[in-house]
């Protein structure tokens, strides 16, 4: 009995000892163990995994203002904005942790909309760190998207004076050199972090974005591979991925993409879009409406969105809302040709043909003539669209005055100048936005705006040095396309608008029509037959199409008839010129 009874000691011991030692590694972390475990996941972006430890460190004996800031910035991460507001809002933080904790203050506040008091929390935790690089790169961010640009500009700059290995500090400035000088010139930048940090997957998706942009696809689609061989499910190479699988007609792909992500995409413009587009191409309209429809709300200065909305609405049968919705729009000088169209079709289906035909008219003359700038996309502005444009612009001056570091003030106080038809004073302001970003659309008004002010050729430098940049661009080929025809260097022009047709716009009988005229001029009069002849087939009513396939076929010498027929059709819609005439000399002689 005694050894019995020893014996089962014996076993109780060693049972207890087992249990002691799987028991020992959650003993051994101690509470200033888990806070850094947990801020070692905030560093690679895991909000669970922190919130995971920040709660075993409370249950470890952490107090509540210790894990505080940390706690707050894992619910930012994970996007729950009330849980993070708990824990931050009444800024009780430890002493160490006041800079931190009021730093997810402002960013909190950020998210929220609530501008003002995020520069609040932030000047709280400036006094407390003012040379605190990320603090200060958090500064430059509200800064930029309060409009404040160069001021955003010198707090990056700081920020990397203060820290010049910061990741953060390194990575947003490849995003503000990029915006300044173009896509190209913010690849070393992000590249510089990657080499330092391989894992950092939020600079890794700032680096694949803008190979996407650059035409870079293929590495692009590496780099989104190696982010979702570190985070299965991450958003940002998913909803990259979406958009190649999109852009190159995969539509089943880009939904499945987007499909992984699950709710961490939910509400983000870009994955909106996207939806819209899919649900299009399925013939899904109520769905592509629904995602449109919220994208407008949050944007609605985005043309893209609601031109596909007004697509999306007429395709569903809703022609009265496509009417009541966006008749205002398309009484703008600024509409595009593709509104224009939607808007008229619908007075169409109402049986108001006096109201389609103008606006038909206006789609017309916005495709057909043969190498014309391509139609401004961006809405001018409201002040404008009162049409008092001496008033707008006192009123645009003001504001670009009151805030000359925004590049948004001195654009739009460059659309007003340009409205009045003062070129150089619109160029002048243009520049000075330049300064911060160079988007396509303000290349675009910066040429109008130097030929107008007779400074047409530094518009060519212009071009081109954007083109460097953004070498897939589709607004700085064309106008490159057109300046090389300008100068009769048409081998130039033809280079650039098939580099235009090979990246996309294949189906697009305007620029078809272009490339065909090059193409003839180059000497090719065989290619330039085939290429008009895929413009007319796409667009029988557009006259540079009708133009470019009858001057191609009198060229030739070949059907005489149609080719008489097109170039009488295209003068009937364009009106005579010196190539038509001397198409049609080539075809009496």
């Amino acid at each position: 009995m005694i050894f019995r009874g020893d014996l089962r000691l014996r076993w109780l011991g060693l049972a207890t000892f087992g249990a002691l030692a799987i028991a020992a590694p959650i003993l051994a972390d101690t509470a200033p163990d888990l806070i850094a475990k947990a801020r070692a996941a905030l560093a690679r972006g895991d909000g669970l995994a922190a919130e995971i430890h920040l709660k075993q460190a409370q249950t470890s004996g952490a107090k509540r203002d210790a894990i505080a800031a940390p706690m707050g910035e894992a619910m930012l991460l994970l996007g729950k904005r009330d849980k993070a507001r708990e824990w931050l809002g009444s800024g009780a933080f430890a002493a160490s942790e006041a800079a931190y904790g009021y730093r997810m203050l402002a960013k909190l506040e950020q998210l929220d909309g609530n501008l003002p008091a995020a520069g609040q929390a932030f000047d709280k935790a400036l006094k407390i760190a003012p040379k605190d690089a990320s603090l200060w790169i958090d500064v430059a961010t509200l800064r930029y998207a309060g409009g404040q640009h160069m001021l955003a500009i010198a707090a990056s700059d700081y920020a990397l004076s203060l820290d010049p290995a910061s990741a953060r500090a390194t990575a947003f400035k490849g995003l503000i050199v990029r915006d300044q000088y173009g896509l190209a010139a913010g690849l070393p930048w992000f590249e510089a972090v990657l080499e330092r940090d391989p894992n950092n997957l939020s600079v890794m998706g700032d680096y694949a974005a803008t190979l996407g942009d650059l035409g870079r696809a293929p590495e692009m689609l590496a780099i989104t591979r190696k982010m979702l061989g570190r985070d299965g499910r991450n958003p940002r190479a998913l909803l990259l991925q979406a958009e190649l699988a999109a852009r190159v007609g995969n539509t089943s792909l880009a939904r499945s993409m987007l499909n992984k992500a699950g709710d961490r995409l939910k509400d983000v413009p870009a994955k909106l879009l996207l939806d819209g587009v899919i649900e299009l191409r399925a013939g899904n309209n109520v769905l592509a409406i629904e995602a449109l429809d919220t994208l407008v709300k949050v944007q609605p200065s985005n043309t893209a969105a609601q031109d596909l909305l007004a697509r999306a609405l007429y395709a569903a049968g809703n022609y009265q809302d496509v009417v009541q919705r966006f008749s205002d729009r398309a009484a703008r000088s600024d509409a595009s040709a593709y509104l224009l169209t939607v808007v008229a079709r619908a007075h169409e289906v109402l049986g108001r043909r006096d109201l389609a035909a103008p606006l038909l008219d206006r789609a017309a003359k916005a495709l057909d003539r043969p190498f014309a700038p391509i139609p401004e996309r961006e809405p001018v502005g409201g002040l404008l669209a009162a049409q008092r444009f001496g008033e707008a612009a006192a009123v645009a001056e003001r504001m670009r005055q009151a805030n000359p570091g925004s590049a948004d003030a001195q654009s739009l106080a460059g659309d007003a100048q340009l409205a009045l038809g003062r070129g150089a004073a619109a160029a002048e302001r243009y520049a000075l936005a330049a300064q911060v970003r160079k988007p396509p659309a303000l290349l675009l008004r910066q040429v109008a705006a130097l030929g107008l002010a007779g400074q047409g050729a530094v518009a060519v430098p212009l071009t081109e040095a954007f083109l460097m940049q953004s070498p897939s661009s589709p607004i700085a080929l064309r106008l490159a396309a057109a300046m090389a025809a300008e100068q009769d260097d048409w081998a130039r022009a033809v280079q650039l608008l098939d580099t235009l047709r090979q990246t996309g716009s294949g189906q697009d009988a305007r620029l078809l029509a272009d490339l065909s005229l090059a193409q003839l001029r180059s000497g090719d009069a065989e290619a330039a037959e085939a290429t008009a002849r895929a413009a007319y087939r796409l667009q029988p009513a557009n006259a540079a199409a009708a133009a470019a396939w009858g001057m191609s076929l009198a060229k030739l010498n070949q059907q005489p008839d149609l080719a008489r027929a097109l170039l009488d059709k295209a003068k009937a819609l364009l009106g005579d010129s010196p190539m038509l005439a001397e198409a049609r000399k080539q075809l009496d002689s």
